[in-house]
């Protein structure tokens, strides 16, 4: 057992994630365009970061005291919304306006449309640059808060990432945690086929990171790995975090076709159903999750 979570709370944080992973879909669909492996594979983590490990306050969204979270992949940040409209940042009905004219919920986040986006991304391989900015100027100015950045394994295919890793290791910015989400897909395939990354374990340990390896929808493993990156001082430290893309609905699942598509637009998927029904069979498994999370947790 965990000493930094307690039974009571994964199984609460795993019932969030799936009501997270619904609104996705509801708001995926609303829009007609959009993400949806990346964050259906990453809303454990979000749930276990809005809800547990980050220190911030959505009614003082510009708190000089809280934890900065960087999205460099800002392409999955539809999961990031509907975590923040979950934790009271904006209005879940605001979730429907994704990627609408005039809406503060555009497909990449804007820093100045929406409180509590800390920078606005989109061009991948700039989050742990700008990470690093904000771990380094903490520690001049002797703040305690924590940066984490949030990376996609695809845009480790960026030079401007093993740029910022350098820097990073060789600052030894212990106040900054990187997450990297090692779900093997990337809009034109599988990464080892496009780019091949392994080992990254051995890379970043090459430019002085301490990295630790997660399965990503083991909230427990997630948390304690969280928690272990503070007690490393002399090292910054990064998570490579095991995902399943489309995680809680079988067709989408470790498919590189649903990367950039929302449910209704994938038609040469054999394994999927109709574009017509495709939202309403993604619902259907990610409402019967929770289910089986409860027996589990029994």
């Amino acid at each position: 057992m965990s000493q930094y979570i307690s039974e009571q709370k994964i199984e609460e944080l795993e019932m969030k994630a799936n009501e997270a992973r619904e609104l996705l879909i509801e708001m995926l669909v609303e829009a007609g365009s959009g993400h949806t492996a990346g964050p259906l594979g990453m809303a454990d983590i979000f749930t276990a970061m809005y809800f547990h490990v980050l220190k911030h306050n959505p009614a003082k969204p510009d708190w000089e005291e809280r934890d900065r979270l960087i999205l460099s992949n800002g392409h999955i940040t539809p999961i990031r919304y509907v975590l923040m409209a979950m934790a009271g940042y904006f209005p879940v009905e605001e979730l429907k306006t994704l990627r609408k004219f005039g809406s503060r919920l555009q497909g990449h986040p804007e820093r100045e449309r929406l409180p509590g986006v800390e920078t606005t991304s989109g061009p991948l391989g700039s989050g742990l640059g700008q990470a690093a900015g904000y771990a380094y100027a903490a520690r001049m100015d002797k703040k305690k808060f924590r940066t984490y950045c949030f990376m996609s394994d695809g845009e480790q295919d960026a030079g401007a990432t093993w740029e910022s890793t350098m820097f990073i290791g060789k600052n030894k910015l212990s106040n900054l945690t990187a997450v990297i989400d090692r779900n093997n897909i990337q809009i034109d395939g599988m990464t080892e086929n496009i780019m091949p990354l392994e080992s990254l374990k051995a890379k970043y340990e090459a430019f002085n990171w301490h990295v630790l390896e997660v399965d990503g929808h083991n909230i427990e493993q997630f948390v304690d790995a969280m928690e272990h990156a503070k007690t490393i001082f002399e090292k910054p430290t990064v998570i490579i975090a095991h995902t399943i893309p489309g995680k809680g609905v079988d067709f989408m699942e470790f498919d590189y076709l649903w990367h950039g598509n929302p449910p209704g637009k994938v038609k040469d998927d054999p394994d999927a159903p109709v574009p017509e029904k495709q939202a309403e069979e993604a619902l259907r498994q990610i409402r019967t999750l929770n289910g089986k999370i409860m027996s589990e947790h029994e």
